[in-house]
């Protein structure tokens, strides 16, 4: 499968992108490219292989959670931008009505 330009273009309007010429030509090349390669693929005997997300074997990552004694106040506030004696000031974000 081979995509022209016009199938570029439509992409393009799709994702609200505006593409000049040379970006046109070049990413219709590209994404052939990409077609052509991934038409290559298709053609490896995968019969036996199983499926995975994973090219390597993966184990849970998280640790085990663990109570610990809380930073003191003044040491978290200090590297804030704007604070309070005791909180952290941010941007009003709700408008009044």
């Amino acid at each position: 499968m081979r995509l022209s330009r016009e199938d570029v273009l439509h992409v393009a309007w799709l994702a609200r992108l505006e593409l000049d010429d040379a970006e046109v030509e070049r990413f219709t090349w590209e994404l052939n490219q990409i077609l052509e390669h991934m038409e290559k693929l298709k053609e490896l005997d995968v019969t036996d292989v199983e499926p995975t997300s994973h090219v390597i074997p993966i184990t849970n990552v998280f640790r085990e959670d663990e109570v610990e004694k809380p930073l003191p106040r003044e040491e978290v506030l200090a590297n804030a931008p704007d604070a309070t004696e005791d909180a952290f000031r941010v941007p009003r974000i709700v408008e009044e009505s």
